[in-house]
């Protein structure tokens, strides 16, 4: 019998599908599989929790200052005044805004004229992660200045991080919104060194704040309304710039950081609406500027050591040019000088010891007349120990603050006398 060629082929292709078949079949069957691997990981507990947002979770808030991505934490409370460009401020436990402590790249913020910092002046464009606390941080391995707050903030600016194929990192960003909000942003980074990155920031806003809102109001006594409107907010208006660089580095066993920063804004203060006064005319000017350097190394086997020094100087102006009421305009100029050595030592492997020693001082003078320009010297000694054993951790710490204040002299009115007080311990 004899098969035509159309035939041979369909067969010899058919034979070589079956045969491809069969041994795809094998080769499936030679697979192995491996056997599962779990792996563990001890979770570190802090001996005083916290409460933190960093990385994606912290740009998702899409907050416009860190006094906005603040409320979204448990147990603190936020105080705005003055609308978009008010005041805003912190406090925990109400203890008040002078008890709750704000640092900035590991080294506190201060305010010598009334204690309260303004958290709305803080962009969240060059903030890396923000963390509260219930007292102070659970790291001992800090300044003495750090024990002395019932709650603490502590914000972390974005730090240069660069792969091996990039040197240079550039953003910017203009974002625009209600009320004539203007808001553009610029971020340089470049790595100089092998161990040296650089870093450059920059914002502006300005806003009119004039949004809109109603104001009703309705007799008690027979349920009518007397007026009921809807009216433009004035005077809440702000024009803010601020500039920061920074330089960061690593050494043999250790690191080392350089910040300077400026902020200059100018704002309105609405005030309240009260029999019928619709606007307000107060002003604010504010120029802060501050320098800060902090040095970290591993003097010796169990030996670290940490130097942090700032200097900072501050302005603010406040207008009041109603003469109806009272004309005012005072300005407050204060300057800091602060150094902090922080010595921790290793006992065991499980205890750890620290003492820390930060000196400040601080002067205050004005435009006022009768103010005295006060000073004040401050010298904080705290000693901490931690003990790690495991499912058991302690901490305990214990701090010294010694004041000294001085009124070196005084503003006077036309035709009296300078007045001069004696120096007091407190």
């Amino acid at each position: 019998m004899f098969m035509s060629n159309p035939l041979k082929a369909l067969l010899v292709t058919f034979l070589t599908f079956i045969a491809h078949h069969l041994h795809a079949q094998d080769t499936v069957s030679n697979v192995k599989t491996l056997r599962g691997v779990t792996i563990f990981k001890s979770v570190y507990k802090e001996v005083i929790p916290s409460q933190k947002l960093s990385g994606d979770n912290l740009k998702s808030l899409n907050s416009f200052s860190v006094a906005d991505a603040i409320r979204y934490f448990a147990g603190v409370q936020v105080k705005d005044y003055g609308g978009i460009g008010g005041l805003k401020t912190v406090d925990m436990r109400s203890m008040g805004t002078n008890h709750m402590g704000v640092f900035y790249d590991g080294i506190q913020l201060g305010n010598a004229q009334n204690g309260q910092i303004d958290l709305g002046k803080f962009s969240m464009d060059n903030i890396e992660s923000i963390s509260v606390y219930n007292g102070q941080k659970s790291e001992i391995f800090q300044p003495a200045r750090d024990y002395g707050s019932s709650g603490t903030i502590y914000l972390r600016s974005r730090k240069p991080v660069f792969d091996s194929l990039k040197t240079t990192h550039f953003k910017g960003v203009f974002k625009t919104g209600s009320f004539d909000l203007i808001n553009p942003s610029l971020l340089f980074e470049q790595k100089l060194t092998k161990n040296i990155n650089a870093s450059f920031s920059s914002e502006y806003v300005k806003s009119s704040g004039r949004y809109p809102f109603r104001y009703k109001r309705v007799f008690h006594e027979s349920g009518n309304t007397a007026w009921d409107t809807t009216a433009i907010r004035k005077n809440g208006d702000i024009s803010g710039l601020r500039l920061e660089g920074g330089l960061y580095g690593n050494i043999d066993r250790g690191v080392w950081n350089a910040k300077a920063y400026f902020y200059d804004s100018e704002r309105g203060i609405p005030g309240a609406i009260v029999n019928n006064v619709w606007k307000r005319s107060q002003r604010q000017w504010d120029r802060n500027f501050f320098v800060q350097g902090s040095f970290q190394k591993n003097i010796l086997t169990g030996y670290d050591l940490q130097v942090n020094a700032k200097y900072a100087n501050d302005y603010m102006r406040y207008l009041n040019p109603d003469t109806t009421l009272m004309y005012i305009d005072n300005n407050f100029h204060q300057q800091e000088w602060y150094g902090s050595v922080a010595n921790k030592y290793s006992i065991t492997k499980k205890i750890d010891i620290n003492l820390s020693t930060d000196f400040q001082y601080n002067t205050l003078s004005s435009n006022l007349d009768g103010f005295v320009f006060p000073e004040r010297f401050t010298s904080l000694v705290a000693l901490a120990g931690a003990a790690d054993f495991g499912a058991i951790k302690m901490q305990a710490s214990v701090l010294g603050t010694f004041i000294k204040e001085r009124v070196a002299r005084g503003n006077t009115a036309a035709g009296d006398s300078a007045v001069a007080a004696p120096a007091k311990m407190n």
